[in-house]
């Protein structure tokens, strides 16, 4: 069962505006913090996340997002991103590496494998449906409509990941001329994205060593 913030908490929320976690940050200041999720949950929650995202780890975002920050208080924002970066850093499918390190966040081994097969469940059992039944249709105008309508959905949630992260990552001056200069080297030079990650990297020690240090 997934744990629940007091009734008193929730009414708080909604009436000042804030996100869950933003609210039961004060009253979890003076009380234990709630349980880990048992694994049965990351499962299933992966599993759902998974099941109605097309289009990749990016379009995934804002849903997983909702899931493990506004509505289960799993991590923070900044971890959020920071999973995300790491994940487009390392071999394999972002979106996977992603949900693997939340779920070893909160559960450890156990976790991580059970997110990781949570998030491969609803894709291994599409696959395998579509490569028996389904791939003669594709070149069906009808098919190729619906296809099209996708991807224009796909455009618009990848466009709202962007603005989520801008919204948290993206607070300075420094940060705005960085993110800028690493689209231009991706998109006019061609430059890795990798390569561009771990130039972001030695940046943020180069740059924000003094305002961390102080903070």
């Amino acid at each position: 069962m997934a744990w629940a913030a007091p009734l008193p908490v929730r009414l708080f929320s909604c009436r000042q505006g804030f996100s869950p976690c933003r609210s039961l940050a004060y009253v979890l200041r003076m009380s234990k913090s709630p349980p880990a999720p048992a694994l049965l949950e990351i499962y299933g929650v992966f599993l759902r996340i998974s099941a109605v995202t097309i289009g990749g780890g990016y379009v995934m975002f804002p849903m997983l997002r909702s899931e493990v920050v506004e509505g289960r208080c799993w991590i923070s924002d900044e971890e959020m991103i920071d999973y995300y970066a790491l994940g487009q850093s390392v071999p394999g499918i972002i979106a996977m590496n992603t949900v693997t390190l939340i779920g070893y966040r909160k559960r450890g081994i156990a976790g991580a494998f059970v997110a990781a097969a949570g998030m491969a469940t609803p894709s291994l059992v599409v696959i395998l449906f579509v490569a028996a039944f389904l791939t003669p249709y594709f070149d069906l105008p009808l098919v190729q409509k619906a296809f099209s309508g996708i991807r224009a959905a796909v455009v618009a949630m990848i466009a709202m990941a962007v603005v989520q992260v801008a919204r948290k990552s993206v607070d300075s001056v420094a940060k705005v001329i960085i993110t800028i200069a690493v689209f231009l080297a991706i998109v006019v030079l061609h430059l890795h994205p990798v390569l561009m990650i771990l130039s972001g990297c030695l940046l943020g020690l180069l740059l924000f060593r003094k305002g961390a240090a102080q903070s």
